[in-house]
C-alpha cells in the first residue's frame, strides 16, 4: 500500500470508517481508493449501506434544531476555523487530490483556493437579511415573512472536483443552519470526504450536524430517498442526476441538480487566434476535459479555422502526459477505465465515421493524450456526445448566425465562450446562446464563489448555486401574521 497523508489525519481513526457522530465502522464494509496514474492502493475506506444513512438520517434530523437555533455568529466561527485549518493542511489536501483524482499540483491549488473561496462567501451568507415586512391584511396587525433552514440537506458528490464541490454545497448549507449527510463519489472518498470530515471536526462543528457517507448509487439513493433529508445537492451526469431526482421526487424534496454539458468555445473572425487557442486547450485540455464545463467544441470562423486549428495542435503538443506527480506533467490519466474506453470510444467511431485525428487519438492504459479532431459533422459522436476527455473536435462555420445555431444544437446548456476582437460583438453573440453561463474573450470552465452556478436545459433542472442563489437553494420561506389591536 502506497502511505500518503501520514499525521494527518491520523489513519487509524478513519480507515475502514464512516464518519456519522464520530468515526465508526459501517455495515457497507470497506473498498480500496485506488490511485490512477499507478494502480497503487491508497487507502481503505468504509461504505456506507443503507442501514448507515438511515441512522444518520436520524442523527442529523436531531441535530437540526440545535444548530438552526445557533447564533450566525457561532456558525460564522466555525466556517472561520475551516478556513484556518484548510490553509493550514493544504498540503495534506493537495496530496490527496493529486494522487486519489489524477489531478496536476495546479488543479490541487485551484480546488484549495476555490474551496477557501465559497467558506469566505458563506460567511457573508450567514448575515445576509433574511426576511420581510409586508403590508398587514388588517389595520394595526403584522405580517412578516422570512426564510428558515430547510433541516437535512443531502449532497451527492462527484470524483472530479471533490473537495470544491463538497464545500460549494456544504459551506452554504452550513452557513444558513442546515446539517448535511454528504456522499462523495467512490472513486475519491478522502478527499472529497474523509478530509472534509476531518477538516470540520477540527473546526469544532458540533457532532451530529455533518455525515460522511461514502458509497455507490445505493448509498446515494439511499441519502435521497431517506424521509429525514429536504434536499439534495446533487453534480454529476445528467443520467445520474435524472435517477437522483426520481428517486427524490417520491418525497417531494427540493433537488437542485449541476449536471453535463456540450459547450462550445467559439471564435469570429475578428479574434486573436492565439489568445483563443490557449484558452481552448486549457478548456477542453484541463484536468483531462473532465469537467462539466469543459469546451466540447470548438466552433471557429473559416477565415481563422485553420490557423487556429495548428496553434490548438501546438498546444497540445506541448503538454506531457504521465504521472500527474512528476515534475513538467500537464496531464495526467483519466480517472477510470471505464471513462478511458467512453473517450476511446467517441474518438473511434468518429473517426471511422470520417472525423480526421490531427493529434493524439490513441490512449495507453488510463493514459489519453490531448487529441485535435477535424471534418467532425453532425451525426458523429464527437458532436452529439458528452466526452468528458482531452479531445477537442474543431467545425468550421461562416456566419454569426450559424454559430449560434451550432452551439444550440444540443439539449445541454451550460457554459459557453466567445472570442472576437469587439467586445460589444461578442457580447452579443452570447446573448444568443442558450447556456447558463458564457464568458467573453476566455475559458468556458470558470467558477466565482458569488455568482450563480448553473445550466439551462438538460444541464440542470433550472437551479443555481452560487452567490445569493445559495440562500435561495438552502432556506425556504416561513410566514407570520398578527392581528392588530381588538
Amino acid at each position: 500500500m502506497a502511505v500518503i497523508g501520514e499525521g494527518w489525519p491520523d489513519r487509524a481513526e478513519w480507515a475502514g470508517r464512516i464518519f456519522s457522530a464520530g468515526w465508526r465502522e459501517s455495515d457497507g464494509g470497506t473498498r480500496p481508493v485506488i490511485e490512477p496514474a499507478t494502480g497503487d492502493t491508497l487507502a481503505d475506506v468504509g461504505i456506507a449501506s443503507p442501514t448507515d444513512v438511515a441512522r444518520a438520517g436520524v442523527r442529523a434530523a436531531a441535530a437540526a434544531g440545535e444548530w438552526a437555533a445557533a447564533a450566525p455568529s457561532d456558525r460564522v466561527a466555525v466556517l472561520l476555523r475551516a478556513s484556518g485549518v484548510l490553509r493550514d493542511r493544504s498540503d495534506t489536501f493537495r496530496e490527496w487530490i493529486v494522487r486519489e483524482s489524477a489531478g496536476v499540483p495546479a488543479k490541487g491549488d485551484y480546488e484549495i483556493a476555490a474551496a477557501l473561496a465559497q467558506l469566505a462567501h458563506a460567511v457573508g451568507l450567514a448575515s445576509l437579511p433574511r426576511g420581510e415586512v409586508l403590508a398587514p391584511q388588517t389595520p394595526g396587525g403584522t405580517s412578516l415573512a422570512w426564510r428558515v433552514p430547510l433541516g437535512v440537506v443531502g449532497v451527492i458528490n462527484p470524483w472530479n472536483a471533490p473537495l470544491l464541490f463538497a464545500v460549494r454545497a456544504l459551506a452554504p448549507a452550513l452557513a444558513l443552519g442546515n446539517t448535511v449527510l454528504l456522499k462523495p463519489d467512490p472513486l475519491t472518498p478522502v478527499s472529497g470526504g474523509v478530509l472534509v470530515a476531518r477538516l470540520f471536526e477540527d473546526a469544532g462543528l458540533p457532532d451530529g450536524v455533518l455525515h460522511v457517507l461514502p458509497g455507490g448509487a445505493d448509498t446515494g439513493q439511499a441519502v435521497a430517498a431517506d424521509p429525514h433529508v429536504a434536499m439534495i445537492a446533487f453534480t454529476g451526469s445528467t443520467a445520474a442526476g435524472r435517477a437522483v431526482a426520481r428517486v427524490a421526487g417520491e418525497g417531494l424534496k427540493r433537488v437542485l441538480l449541476e449536471l453535463g454539458g456540450k459547450n462550445s468555445l467559439v471564435v469570429l473572425e475578428d479574434a486573436d487566434v492565439e489568445a483563443a487557442a490557449l484558452a481552448g486547450a486549457v478548456s477542453t485540455f484541463g484536468y483531462q476535459g473532465q469537467a462539466c464545463v469543459a469546451a466540447g467544441r470548438h466552433l471557429v470562423h473559416t477565415d481563422l479555422v485553420e490557423a487556429y486549428t495548428d496553434a490548438l495542435v501546438r498546444h497540445a503538443l506541448a503538454m506531457r502526459v504521465g504521472d500527474p506527480r512528476e515534475e513538467g506533467v500537464g496531464i495526467g490519466p483519466v480517472i477510470s477505465v471505464g471513462q478511458a474506453t467512453r473517450v476511446e470510444r467517441i474518438v473511434d467511431e468518429s473517426v471511422a465515421a470520417g472525423a480526421r485525428v490531427l493529434t493524439g487519438g490513441r490512449r495507453e492504459g488510463l493514459f489519453y493524450p490531448p487529441t485535435v479532431l477535424d471534418r467532425v459533422d453532425r451525426a458523429m459522436p464527437a458532436y452529439t456526445e458528452e466526452i468528458f476527455g482531452p479531445v477537442a473536435p474543431v467545425l468550421p462555420f461562416r456566419s454569426e448566425a450559424e454559430a449560434v445555431e451550432i452551439a444550440n444544437d444540443t439539449a445541454y446548456g451550460l457554459a459557453a465562450a466567445v472570442h472576437s476582437g469587439s467586445v460589444p460583438r461578442a457580447t452579443a453573440v452570447a446573448g444568443q446562446l442558450r447556456t447558463g453561463m458564457v464568458h467573453i474573450n476566455d475559458v468556458c470552465a470558470k467558477d466565482a464563489a458569488n455568482a450563480p452556478f448553473g445550466g439551462m436545459g438538460v444541464s440542470g433542472n433550472g437551479s443555481r448555486i452560487g452567490g445569493t442563489a445559495s440562500l435561495e437553494q438552502f432556506t425556504q420561506w416561513r410566514w407570520m401574521t398578527a392581528p392588530g389591536p381588538s
